[in-house]
């Protein structure tokens, strides 16, 4: 069973998340506020946001819009991205995203990626003070294998911590996650709240082969992003991905984003947006009804990868 994660007054986790990533970059003053209003509007009261994002401004921002409603939203931030998951580090960074958040308690700390060179158990009790302290509600785990999550479970378990929500990227062109993350997640009653639903834009129909070195956009201007979705199918797949939406009149960016909420396991995708104006597709997916057979048809127009024993005909 999944962890009740919810707000400081009760008010139940929203289907939907909004990542900050943005806010105080690409987005100035203005477009972020336009965006988290938008999505109050839309029902989400789930923000997430990480100390790396944009110097800290993505913090700053969340925590200014938020104070006014604070008790009704859920408040997710991220450590140890630079620096590694080391007491004084964790606390370092944690106490300077509270400040920038101008929050008392956050009400969930996500380690944003596996620091293989610090014992686990250096990590976790400096968790375990930090939750006792009131400081923290919720545990979670970013960009981390299962076997990594698994490890990082048993050791949490030991000072009586859990860890309750799981972030790795999941879209329609990478659906790694399916082969033992997320049979791991549903195992363990853990939340997926999946980042990059709509695969750094690939998935949104604005690109093509051939102006995508013209276009704006992480895919034009980031190396990370052209290397994470460079392969020919991938690009197939968005094309086809379009062509659909197009018959159910649609934007693509829609479908992929209620694509990844549609999945059996009731996963939780963060969207995100530089401007009101590209928000708005991806706020379409929040009262989006999906059908199994167009949930099938999207699912259909890319490979599914194999399981984790590779026996495909056991499928």
């Amino acid at each position: 069973m999944q962890p009740r994660i919810a707000s400081p007054n009760g008010t139940p986790i929203s289907r939907f998340a909004f990542g900050t990533m943005q806010f105080g970059g690409r987005a100035d003053d203005a477009a972020s506020a336009a965006m988290f209003d938008a999505c109050r509007a839309a029902g989400i009261n789930h923000f997430d946001t990480a100390h790396v994002y944009t110097d800290g401004n993505a913090e700053t921002l969340l925590g200014r819009f938020a104070k006014p409603q604070r008790d009704d939203l859920v408040i997710a931030t991220k450590a140890a991205y630079q620096g590694g998951s080391g007491r004084q580090n964790l606390l370092k960074s944690f106490d300077i995203s509270r400040q920038r958040l101008n929050l008392d308690q956050v009400d969930i700390l996500y380690l944003h990626r596996f620091d293989p060179m610090t014992p686990l158990a250096e990590t976790y009790d400096t968790l375990a003070e930090l939750k006792h302290q009131g400081k923290i509600r919720h545990i979670g785990v970013s960009n981390h294998a299962a076997w990594q999550v698994m490890k990082s479970i048993a050791v949490a378990a030991q000072r009586d911590l859990t860890i309750d929500i799981l972030q790795p990227m999941y879209n329609l062109v990478k659906r790694q996650a399916e082969v033992e993350l997320l049979p791991m997640a549903r195992d363990q009653g853990l939340l997926v709240a999946p980042y990059s639903p709509l695969g750094g834009g690939l998935l949104t129909g604005k690109y093509s082969r051939q102006t995508k070195t013209l276009s704006q956009g992480r895919l034009a201007d980031d190396a990370r992003y052209q290397a994470r979705y460079g392969q020919k199918w991938m690009w197939d797949t968005a094309e086809n991905l379009c062509l659909l939406a197009a018959q159910h009149d649609i934007a693509p960016a829609t479908l992929a984003a209620a694509w990844v909420a549609a999945h059996p396991q009731g996963l939780s995708p963060i969207i995100s947006a530089r401007s009101p104006q590209q928000l708005t597709a991806s706020l379409a997916a929040v009262s989006f009804d999906m059908s199994p057979q167009l949930y099938a048809e999207i699912t259909a127009l890319s490979p599914t990868p194999a399981p984790a024993t590779d026996r495909l005909e056991e499928t």
